[in-house]
């Protein structure tokens, strides 16, 4: 059995090291000056660590960056959608010389990775500009992803780096963190071809189980890769302990047996619209699965996408043969009053809002916080049960 190909090479690569190279690196590390790296830094550290930002070797240069946020291109011609760099205030080495980097996200800042610095150059406005334009498409400080980038620091420092562990993920996710090697080594043993990525960073509500389904049978796919964001979130957002509960109960329940991997990553959200998509296609080839399912307004927020820009940059922006993977086309999908039965409303064209049964993000949020379920057509009662007793918790705290 052969799996898909990873992006840009024959093999994974990933920036993990062994147990006898992580005990040289430590002892390394304590003659080595420090740099704190930021929450996104990390999360591209762990990514490379683990496989799925594949075949990168460590954190792009300015010309890199900018070349990738202008054209989805390194300038050694490498796709790749969006910037994968480590920015900061300063940084406390000269270029060739080797730099401890610690993590922002554990007690302590215990070391994460070390990197050789083959480069220390200075981001302009004209060049934070760009990558907001290019990226994000907007400037605005209030899109959580902008506010994220440019509270960075503009020192780009490039070069190699060497991981010496996957941050809080595996500790705080054990049974839900999987590196991209894990995911494919899993893939095998179940003896999976066809794979087709779902991905999520909120709890799975009917109309997301049935587009797995739906996606299933019209790929005739042998398996679903739920595949959650366990890192950092906007405000606001359900936290992963809480998702991954409620969508493994889920799973469990209402898909047939060895159909569906529950997994996770560790990442910061982007909230990138159309440019994080291909991220999330780019990196779920490398974790050996077919296709993707592209939603509507996939890792988008607020209004700042389309509905549909995140699957029409496939089709204007990203280069024939430039990914192997494949995505899987989905409209907003809800409950039909008429038809009994989760559709996608392109399906339906006799349907109007009415014939669907609809409930806004509010509205669902308010509902569990009293205590009352969404409709069954809306959401399964036993994923419903586990959300209302977090929300009942947390409005309890904030009460109290």
């Amino acid at each position: 059995m052969v799996l898909i190909a990873p992006h840009g090479a024959d093999e994974l690569r990933p920036l993990i090291v062994d147990d006898a190279r992580r005990g040289e690196l430590e002892a390394e590390a304590l003659t080595l000056p420090s740099l704190m790296m930021s929450s996104a830094a990390a999360a591209n550290a762990v990514m490379m660590g683990a496989g799925y930002f594949t075949p990168l070797m460590g954190y792009m240069n300015r010309a890199d960056a900018l070349s990738v946020a202008e054209n989805m291109r390194t300038t050694d011609g490498l796709f790749w959608p969006v910037p994968v760099v480590n920015l900061a205030e300063s940084c406390p080495v000269e270029p060739g010389q080797r730099l401890a980097l610690t993590d922002p996200n554990r007690e302590g800042q215990p070391l994460m990775a070390v990197m050789t610095v083959e480069a220390i150059e200075t981001l302009s406005d004209e060049d934070v500009a760009t990558i907001l334009d290019k990226v994000f498409r907007t400037d605005d400080p209030e899109h959580p992803g902008v506010a994220a980038f440019t509270a960075q620091g503009r020192t780009v420092i490039s070069g190699p780096i060497e991981v010496l562990n996957y941050s809080y993920f595996e500790e705080d996710f054990p049974d839900t963190f999987r590196t991209a090697m894990a995911i494919r080594s899993e893939i095998v043993k179940r003896g999976w071809e066809r794979v087709v990525a779902f991905q999520t960073r909120n709890p799975m509500h009917r109309a997301h189980e049935e587009l797995c389904r739906m996606a299933m049978e019209d790929l005739s796919a042998d398996g679903v890769l739920i595949h959650m964001l366990l890192g950092k979130l906007k405000s606001g957002d359900i936290p992963a302990d809480v998702r991954d509960a409620s969508i493994r109960k889920m799973v469990d329940l209402y898909f047939p047996p060895n159909s569906v991997m529950v997994t996770g990553y560790g990442f910061d959200m982007l909230y990138a619209g159309p440019r994080e998509a291909v991220l999330h296609a780019v990196f779920r080839q490398n974790a050996g699965c077919t296709h993707l399912i592209v939603g509507r307004d996939h890792a988008g927020v607020g209004s700042y996408y389309g509905g549909f820009d995140a699957q029409t940059i496939f089709d204007e922006e990203v280069p024939e043969g430039a990914l192997a993977l494949e995505i899987y086309r989905a409209d907003h999908t809800a409950f039909s009053k008429k038809l009994g039965r989760v559709v996608m409303m392109r399906d339906a064209p006799d349907h109007n809002s009415e014939d669907f049964v609809l409930l806004s993000g509010t509205k669902v949020r308010e509902m569990l916080g009293q205590g009352v379920a969404p409709p069954p057509e809306f959401s399964r009662p036993e994923v419903a049960e586990i959300l209302m007793a977090y929300y009942q918790e947390i409005d309890g705290t904030e009460a109290g």
